[in-house]
């Protein structure tokens, strides 16, 4: 099935995380790829790396995007995690792939929502499929058997507390 994590709220990466350890419980093979991420050390990557059955890859640069004039390799990367993520889904060498921030990789157009619904569609039936990220669009959201919307109501970044090690990142 496809999974659909979205919305302004925290807890996008972390849901699909959640179904990752799950999955690899019950000894499934768990592939995230993480969309604009890049070379920095996230508690889920060190974690995937002391996991069994989770592969992690990141595609991304250490930098932040620029939204509005993105560089071309920041589009470069997302189009070869879009590449690698075709591949992978198709091998069937995972039984879950989570594209991580594919949702703000499209959103952002550094690749295309009609490539993102291409990989859905084409997913066989026995590859669960999540995708993670704010701006998800409508057309994803159809596609999709479960979409969940996180709804941020407070968040300590409001007052000026910034990410700590081992809950934000």
């Amino acid at each position: 099935m496809v999974h659909v994590y979205t919305g302004n709220g925290k807890g996008k990466t972390t849901a699909s995380l959640g179904l990752a350890f799950r999955a690899v419980g019950k000894g499934l093979r768990v592939l995230m790829i993480q969309f604009m991420k890049g070379d920095i050390e996230y508690g889920e990557v060190v974690s995937a790396r002391n996991t069994r059955n989770i592969t992690l890859i990141q595609k991304g640069r250490p930098d932040f995007v620029n939204r509005d004039d993105p560089d071309p390799v920041d589009v470069k990367l997302a189009e070869e995690a879009l590449a690698l993520a075709r591949e992978r889904v198709s091998s069937r060498d995972f039984d879950v792939v989570i594209l991580d921030e594919v949702n703000v990789a499209a959103d952002w157009k550094l690749i295309s929502w009609d490539d993102v619904y291409d990989l859905v569609d084409g997913k066989p039936e026995d590859v669960e499929l999540v995708c993670t990220g704010r701006g998800a669009s409508q057309g994803l959201i159809d596609r999709a058997d479960y979409a969940t919307e996180m709804k941020e109501i407070k968040h300590p970044f409001q007052r000026g507390v910034l990410a700590r090690d081992g809950i934000d990142h």
